[in-house]
């Protein structure tokens, strides 16, 4: 991605912590000559260096994986960005933050490794229910896909957060924000 360095972010733990509260991204791989993409939650592993998830089976992505380069793109909070905003001249744009991970994919197919997956994403999202569902899974139901492991190679992450603005500027961009109610966008700029 296009990354100039007042956007760019760089701490580690910042990066991973974003990809936790982000973690439904898009995995694009090429299929048959194409950029082709799935959106689907994924289980950060920051100790191993990993993103983990699954497909369906039926999904030709998972036939042509194994061995790419992969891209996985995850977005946080994005908004237009109104002149009208700024204290001195400007145009208009789009504030947003986004994560670009670079990898190699490893299908899985040993059942107890997918439901291991598969269990682990409903924990994760099912813990923030006061009475979580707890996983049944029928056999045919996880024969109906695969695991994905991709050992991470790089990460890119970008906060375009008006850094290249005055002080005065990000303070009117908030204050539009919060105005036109994109409140998780204005509470970002804030904490940058």
């Amino acid at each position: 991605m296009y990354l100039p360095k007042h956007f760019e972010v760089i701490n580690n733990d910042e990066i991973f912590a974003f990809m936790h509260a982000n973690s439904f991204g898009q995995l694009i791989s090429n299929v048959d000559g194409r950029l082709f993409s799935t959106h689907i939650p994924f289980l950060i592993r920051k100790e191993e260096s990993k993103l983990v998830g699954h497909l369906a089976r039926a999904n030709p992505q998972h036939k042509t994986i194994e061995g790419q380069e992969i891209l996985v793109t995850m977005q946080g909070a994005h908004d237009y960005i109104s002149p009208s905003w700024f204290e001195t001249p400007g145009v208009p744009t789009w504030n947003y933050q986004a994560v670009h991970v670079y990898g190699h994919c490893e299908v899985i197919e040993e059942p107890e490794h997918i439901a291991d997956i598969v269990n682990s994403l409903t924990h994760k999202h099912e813990s923030a229910f006061d009475k979580p569902w707890q996983p049944e899974y029928r056999e045919s139901m996880l024969k109906a896909i695969v695991g994905i492991e991709i050992t991470i190679s790089e990460i890119q992450a970008k906060y375009k957060l008006s850094q290249n603005r005055s002080e005065q500027d990000q303070k009117q961009i908030v204050e539009g924000l919060e105005t036109k109610g994109s409140m998780g966008l204005a509470r970002e700029m804030r904490r940058a």
